[in-house]
């Protein structure tokens, strides 16, 4: 435990490797970041706690994940998968089949905390190769044995939770490693379970690791970069920090393979083409209910670091943010590559993270009418060649002064948000230590609807009695953006965190919103996904599902809208079965 008497006592001690919260603590075992003694004064504040409330952890999950969940595959299928990829690429102890199911959302983690281990598979196998996968889905396909896949495990949205039992391939083990590189188209071909940083490190380090001219950058930086693969980003259709720039996942996808349980498919890398509808499109983002990713080819650019210009501006409201974002993102100079825009609450919280509180700069922005509650915070760098960079960001300097902006630029605001980019999640596992809740929802919207959509959300968010909501714009487009809400709250177990999840997502839904941007629908929310997109386009998915998957063992239990339960049709999943008093139940509530 820490012993900082002026903060709560903020848990970094040992824990069993085998213990439930060595699956549900983010990142690196051994690394830990704690909420600042403002922050920490600011929650207190909103939430209503007194001391008493932060004085001890109320959940840690430390017990050891017992053994002997029962397996339902006979030890014939069991032999056969292993002759298939060797016994030592096997796992059926409960450890590793709880890890290969359960991801990174606050769902999971509740449920690891009080030690409830349910929808594993049976085994956990570890393909060695395209040839092993292909030799497994032919085996389960004939078998009619369930087939789930994992790699970063940085789900936030039951995406790869095995409800149907069966196997989980494990795809980061082996399959992770570079295929090919072509300078002179720019494309580089990769394994799914290749991580972010090992991706970026030879792309970065390209003359020595690719013989290359120059080095390189793939441009997909998400916030679980460090602990999100390649696959993961293909299948969610995911965005990174920088997609403003060098665009969502689908804008760097050339081409891919799969294997399916019809055969094995593959897609051409032509940088376009007129021959029918995009098959890449049709695969990206389909989460795994058609196939198994096995190599996939990537556009890569130029690294150019010392080209990054960064900025920072102070607005005097939400609506002139807004304002400025669209000018810069239509007014035909380009775009930046970070991008963001947090919405008045969320930039009150950033004054305290980011270190202006109680600065001079505070002092002046107040002085000039900039007023808590209200003012809007942007920042942000762009990238390319020096003179576009440059060019850019002398022109956003006009636009966002044309709304009356203030220059923070020189204030280090984005360094200090550089450094924690990558690190912020590990502030979750401490609030939830202390039963503080803070979770993440986030959608699509046109700049028209932006407003209604914003502040929609946020009021049926502040219905719920001390809670904070902040939101920003962290991806932004021509016609519009993305909206990422995030909430911090106490709730009485995972029934009720749940019922409040549900309503902001019919909140969403209501508006007119999509119902992701770039986490992906999963199992979570994908029961939302029919009224969005309507029966025609649910029939087509199905026709698809069909086709690739006759036997329904891709991924099943509900993902994509696809053979869901009543419960989940009625978007009510889970709820009742972590009613209070019951397993799932908090019990210290």
């Amino acid at each position: 435990m820490s012993r900082d008497k002026k903060s709560p006592p903020w848990f970094e001690g040992d824990f069993s490797p085998k213990s439930f919260r060595s699956i549900l603590k983010w990142g690196d075992p051994e690394e830990y970041k704690h909420p600042n003694d403002r922050l920490v004064a600011l929650i207190k504040r909103e939430l209503k706690l007194g001391d008493e409330e932060l004085g001890s952890p109320v959940s840690l999950g430390l017990d050891t994940v017992p053994d002997g969940s029962p397996v339902q595959l006979s030890p014939e299928q069991i032999n056969q998968l292993a002759d298939i990829v060797g016994a030592e690429n096997v796992n059926s102890d409960t450890y590793a089949r709880l890890r290969a199911s359960y991801g990174q959302g606050m769902i999971d983690g509740l449920r690891l905390r009080q030690g409830i281990v349910e929808n594993l598979p049976d085994i956990v196998l570890h393909p060695r190769d395209k040839n092993d996968v292909e030799k497994i889905i032919a085996y389960c396909s004939a078998e009619g044995i369930p087939v789930y896949t994992v790699s970063g495990r940085s789900s936030v949205t039951r995406g790869y939770e095995a409800v149907k039992g069966g196997v989980t391939l494990d795809i980061s083990t082996h399959m992770n490693q570079v295929v090919s590189f072509n300078e002179t188209n720019q494309t580089i071909t990769v394994q799914p379970g290749i991580f972010g940083p090992a991706l970026e490190r030879v792309l970065n380090d390209a003359p020595n690791s690719l013989a290359a001219k120059r080095a390189y950058t793939c441009g997909h930086f998400p916030q679980s970069f460090e602990y999100s693969t390649v696959g993961g980003w293909v299948l969610t259709r995911g965005a990174g920090q920088n997609s403003t720039y060098y665009g969502k996942i689908e804008d760097l996808v050339v081409s891919q393979e799969y294997v399916s349980p019809v055969g094995t498919l593959t897609t051409q890398d032509f940088p376009r083409q007129a021959t029918g509808p995009d098959i890449d499109q049709v695969m990206i983002g389909s989460e795994g209910i058609f196939g198994v990713l096995v190599d996939v080819t990537l556009k890569v650019f130029r690294h150019t670091p010392k080209s990054r210009a960064r900025f920072s501006y102070m607005f005097k409201n939400w609506a002139d943010a807004q304002n400025s974002a669209r000018e810069i993102m239509q007014a035909e100079a380009g775009h930046p590559s970070v991008f963001r825009i947090s919405d008045a609450e969320e930039t009150d919280i950033a004054m305290q993270l980011y270190g202006i509180a109680g600065t001079p700069a505070e002092t002046l922005l107040s002085v000039l009418g900039f007023r808590p509650g209200r003012k809007c915070l942007m920042l942000g760098y762009t990238d390319g060649d020096k003179t576009f960079s440059k060019t850019l960001n002398k022109k956003m300097r006009k636009i966002c002064k044309s709304f009356g902006a203030f220059n923070l630029s020189a204030f280090g605001v984005t360094q200090r948000w550089e450094h924690g980019r990558f690190s912020d999640p590990y502030l979750r596992d401490s609030l939830t230590d202390f039963g503080v809740l803070i979770d993440t929802l986030e959608c699509s919207v046109t700049w028209a609807t932006m407003p209604e959509v914003h502040a929609s959300v946020r009021e049926v968010v502040k219905r719920r009695n001390d809670t904070i909501c902040m939101t920003h714009i962290s991806h932004a487009y021509t016609q519009g953006a993305n909206l990422y809400f995030i909430f911090i709250t106490k709730a009485k177990g995972i029934q009720e965190y749940l019922m409040f999840q549900y309503s902001i997502l019919d909140a969403i839904q209501k508006c007119g919103a999509s119902m992701s941007h770039h986490h992906g629908l999963g199992k979570a929310l994908a029961p939302w996904l029919p009224d969005q997109v309507g029966n025609e386009q649910m029939a087509l998915l199905k026709s698809l599902k069909n086709h690739f998957d006759p036997n329904n063992i891709m991924n099943p239990g509900g993902t994509l809208g696809l053979d869901m339960t009543s419960e989940q049709a009625h978007k009510s999943w889970g709820i009742h079965n972590y009613e209070p008093g019951t397993k799932g139940s908090d019990p210290t509530s």
